[in-house]
């Protein structure tokens, strides 16, 4: 690798990294505005969209010049590639920040439906999900991204919960139904946002084992059990 190619690629890491900081603030923000109901933190979080939306769009660019300008092969094509998927993913899930501090304003400015729901679970749940994602990226760390990717069988288990306990409250009483309905698209935005954490873990996989796994977790979580000796899951 020449010198230069390797300073590109640096650069690259670092503005991911920026990035990956930026959608972390972001996602914390719309959750405390959720729960805590602390409007204040709506427009940082709207206002706060546009600059993930730039460097999104400046990093797709220079992973472009970086293709084409230095041609790279084998491991380091696979950094680009991964480093243009994860920009993607990490820019959706700034939108998903967006679209739960929207509902917060909405639901901070009515009385509080009073249901009791586990959304403090699942968005602690999903927020780790994001942060383990992003220290498998730096660290070049497939277990990390494999734990991600285990994490969201129960992150989803806990939206259904939720939205079932959701929509029966509605069913009953149809005088909460536009609170109730907001929280269950809050609930789905915090959802999606783990989704976006098993496509970055998925992309760290790639990066790492050479291996696309996409549609095909369970084999994968089977077979790297069965190569460490432990039982199949």
């Amino acid at each position: 690798m020449s010198l230069l190619l390797r300073r590109e690629l640096e650069l690259l890491e670092r503005e991911i990294l920026k990035i990956g900081s930026l959608v972390e603030d972001a996602l914390n923000k719309s959750i405390i505005a959720l729960v805590d109901r602390r409007s204040e933190l709506v427009d940082e979080v709207v206002k706060g969209d546009d600059a993930i939306d730039s460097r999104e769009v400046e990093l797709d660019e220079e992973c472009l010049k970086v293709l084409a300008l230095h041609q790279p092969v084998a491991h380091d094509l696979r950094f680009v590639i991964t480093v243009m998927k994860v920009n993607n993913d990490l820019e959706r899930i700034g939108d998903r920040a967006v679209s739960i501090a929207e509902r917060a304003s909405f639901l901070n400015k009515r009385e509080p439906l009073g249901a009791d729901l586990n959304i403090s679970a699942l968005a602690d749940k999903v927020r780790h999900m994001v942060r383990q994602a992003l220290d498998g990226f730096v660290e070049l760390d497939s277990n990390r991204a494999r734990e991600v990717i285990r994490e969201d069988e129960e992150v989803d288990n806990l939206r259904y919960e939720m939205r079932d306990a959701l929509m029966d409250l509605m069913h009953k009483d149809p005088s909460v139904m536009d609170r109730a309905w907001q929280l269950v698209e809050a609930v789905r935005h915090l959802e999606r946002v783990g989704d976006l954490a098993v496509h970055i873990a998925e992309e760290i996989i790639f990066l790492v084992d050479g291996k696309v796994i996409r549609h095909h977790h369970q084999d994968y979580l089977n077979e790297n059990h069965k190569e460490s000796g432990d039982a199949p899951l």
